[in-house]
């Protein structure tokens, strides 16, 4: 049984997770998940990457939204923002609460984040192996110009992304705790373990990026005797969905599909792939040590983003040999 390991955001790694495993069901799929959109919003742990690859796998995500909970509704929201509790800018609805609710429950109890996902998944059944990435609190933050003053503030990530809509420029991208984090259990072995690793077509930054941060996680993906090879969420020099050029831009890496792969690097990324659009970019990644592909690489729909998969994992054996 093929054994692979794919490092994913929310919503993108969620629908490429969903194409992979309709391109290879017999496989065994570890998903390390990004544990640094994570945000306490109402005395609750909110963890919207995990929870984003538990619905969508397990048949009750929004399809259109990409995220929450599909047949949602919102009376708690209202009832809050009634009392004039916020923040109003980020809306949970009522299917959604009872998850969050579990899980401070449960980690309040004392069991770790990792130990509480695996409970969560038992309902959703998502027919992957979901992890964090670490047990332990790490936030995104990100530094912007103060609107109330001369200087910069720091502001949660969910702040920068659903509030301002990544409408002001960003300086700086810190993973809050990362430094300090360890891998959450199971992460390092399934890592050591995979016959594949893949990047999806997440947020390089603030998704993988994040990941790759904690402590180990980028050592042993690097270690790693399997082929690593990424997808890029960059298809004709703009993010195919959400504002990643924003939090490229503070990272000092160009929207475009070669400096992302240049971005990750050779040390990291045995194999990438491009949209068929940016098929000019391919020699370009190839110089730099990285074998490239260009192929189709919008996720239309499940069938689409299955041959995307299994690209990806013909780009794999094309390394080993």
């Amino acid at each position: 049984m093929q054994r692979i390991v794919v490092l994913a955001g929310g919503i993108g790694g969620a629908r490429f997770l969903r194409g992979l495993k309709s391109a290879v069901p017999d496989a065994d799929i570890t998903v390390i998940g990004n544990t640094g959109d994570d945000i306490h919003l109402f005395g609750l742990k909110v963890c919207p990457d995990l929870d984003t690859v538990m619905y969508t796998l397990g048949g009750g995500i929004h399809e259109e939204q990409g995220w929450g909970r599909a047949d949602e509704s919102f009376a708690v929201k209202e009832e809050l923002a009634a009392y004039g509790v916020g923040p109003e800018w980020f809306g949970l609805g009522d299917r959604d609460f009872a998850t969050h609710i579990v899980r401070t429950q449960m980690t309040g109890a004392g069991y770790p984040l990792s130990a509480v996902t695996e409970a969560l998944c038992r309902r959703w059944r998502p027919g992957v192996r979901l992890l964090p990435m670490s047990d332990d609190r790490v936030e995104t933050h990100v530094l912007i110009d103060d609107p109330d003053g001369e200087g910069r503030k720091a502001v949660h990530f969910q702040e920068y992304w659903v509030r301002l809509r990544a409408s002001v420029p960003a300086h700086a991208i810190i993973p809050v705790g990362a430094d300090e984090a360890k891998p959450a259990p199971g992460v390092l072995e399934a890592i050591a373990e995979a016959d594949v690793i893949l990047f999806p077509p997440s947020n390089p930054v603030v998704s993988v990026g994040t990941i790759l941060a904690v402590p180990g996680v980028r050592e042993a993906v690097a270690d790693a005797g399997a082929p690593v090879v990424g997808l890029s969420p960059i298809v004709g020099d703009a993010p195919v969905r959400g504002m990643a050029d924003k939090v490229l831009a503070a990272v000092g890496v160009e929207s475009t599909a070669a400096a992302v792969a240049l971005h990750y690097g050779s040390g990291l990324l045995d194999g990438w792939l491009v949209d068929s659009v940016d098929a000019g970019s391919v020699d370009a990644v190839e110089a730099a040590g990285i074998r490239c592909r260009a192929v189709p690489l919008m996720m239309t729909d499940t069938e689409a983003t299955a041959r995307m998969a299994t690209e990806a994992l013909r780009l794999a054996e094309e390394v080993r040999a």
